[in-house]
């Protein structure tokens, strides 16, 4: 049963590899300063804001690898485990640093979204007064 779920999201899926792709392609065709992944994640937020992306064609896809995303992170224990040297000074000033810019991530989508939801209170509540 399962696996038949699985495999309705597999458009999903490669839909969401396809916007990683093209949006490796930007960037090797513009050189931009930029991870592919973080480009093609743009246009995905562009085609979904623009409605040429619905959002049902790649939510349960999103879902599916936010639900495995454990599996992504094997290979990572793996390095650290041929990697002693992790584990000393280096692995401190790693963790460190992971820990600052989560903190860093964390605090400007939520400034992020507290502009956002402040911007659609003023509009809704010019709109209401007109």
């Amino acid at each position: 049963m399962r696996y038949r779920t699985h495999l309705k999201l597999l458009p999903q899926v490669l839909l969401l590899a396809l916007f990683w792709l093209v949006g490796e392609g930007v960037v090797r065709l513009t050189h931009l300063p930029l991870p592919g992944s973080i480009v093609g994640m743009f246009l995905l937020l562009g085609g979904l804001l623009f409605g040429a992306v619905p959002l049902r064609a790649v939510k349960g896809g999103a879902y599916l690898l936010l639900a495995e995303m454990l599996l992504f992170f094997i290979p990572a224990v793996l390095v650290v485990l041929d990697h002693g040297e992790f584990l000393g000074i280096t692995g401190l000033k790693i963790l460190i640093l992971v820990l600052v810019s989560t903190m860093l991530v964390m605090a400007s989508t939520g400034m992020t979204v507290q502009w956002l939801s402040d911007r659609q209170h003023r509009r809704a509540s010019t709109n209401a007064s007109h």
